[in-house]
């Protein structure tokens, strides 16, 4: 069941975001509930699956800044990868905030967006977002709605899997489009990478912007990269305008890059 107006009066998160409120504006807070399916299951003989509610910081130094907003993250503790908030979305999220008048009004397209941390934070700044993610895993894309509604954001959920050409991929048209974590399983770099360079011809002057653990494999992504003309714009080390207070909780050496159609070699 999808969040917002869906949820129960005795919904455990509905009960999770009213207790927060109190919290003060520059912390992050992190409790664990159950979630509706493991309420239904009391009592059975399997582990209840634990919901977890992370709230994440951006703005000023004090609740008193204008800028200052929160985004709450709906994460699943026994779940796949898509729904945990990974260092990588966190690193592209802030990036996000730090350029919001880049972002405002502007058409964004997430990829394997997950818990869509990154693309929530450019909705929030005024970015028109589309959020995707695996057509196959449901599970994911109503957790996607849920935390949209859980936040007040209105962007639009769709199913896109890397590779496959199915009829709304021709519809997109971002001048931004975002990845977290995304280069991650090297078997799917070829797919990622065809719909990459697919969204970047189809909008003229848009861009890619993804971040990655610098991990094995980087030779197989600068020969993709070439294999679908595209080409590094900016290479930016994470950690390099990340906070203190938020880089101190991260782990791995993450790497921010933008990547644009390389012009002469799509010609």
């Amino acid at each position: 069941m999808s969040g917002g107006s869906g949820r129960s009066d005795d919904d455990p998160m509905e009960e999770e975001e009213e207790d927060n409120e109190d919290d003060d504006a520059a912390s992050s807070s992190c409790s664990l509930v159950p979630s509706p399916t493991a309420s239904a299951n009391a009592g059975a003989s399997s582990p209840r699956t634990m919901t977890t509610i992370s709230r994440h910081y951006f703005g000023g130094d004090s609740s008193a800044d204008d800028h200052v907003f929160f985004i709450d993250i709906i994460e699943n503790m026994r779940e796949d990868y898509g729904m945990f908030v990974w260092p990588c979305s966190k690193v592209l999220a802030e990036y996000i905030w730090q350029h919001r008048s880049r972002f405002s009004g502007v058409p964004v397209v997430e990829l394997g967006a997950g818990t869509s941390l990154p693309g929530l934070v450019a909705a929030k700044v005024g970015a028109n977002v589309i959020l995707t993610d695996n057509s196959y895993q449901t599970e994911v894309l109503d957790n996607m709605k849920r935390m949209c509604d859980f936040n007040k954001l209105n962007c639009e959920i769709l199913g896109l899997t890397w590779g496959e050409w199915d009829e709304p991929m021709f519809n997109l048209h971002p001048q931004i489009v975002l990845g977290a974590d995304v280069l991650y399983d090297s078997t799917d770099f070829d797919d990622l990478f065809a719909t990459v360079a697919f969204l970047l011809e189809n909008s003229p002057g848009s861009v890619f912007i993804t971040t990655y653990h610098n991990r094995s494999g980087h030779h197989l992504i600068e020969f993709l990269m070439v294999k679908w003309g595209l080409k590094c714009s900016k290479l930016l080390d994470g950690y390099s305008f990340m906070p203190p207070c938020k880089a101190c909780s991260l782990q791995g050496n993450i790497q921010l890059v933008e990547i644009t159609l390389d012009k002469q070699l799509s010609r």
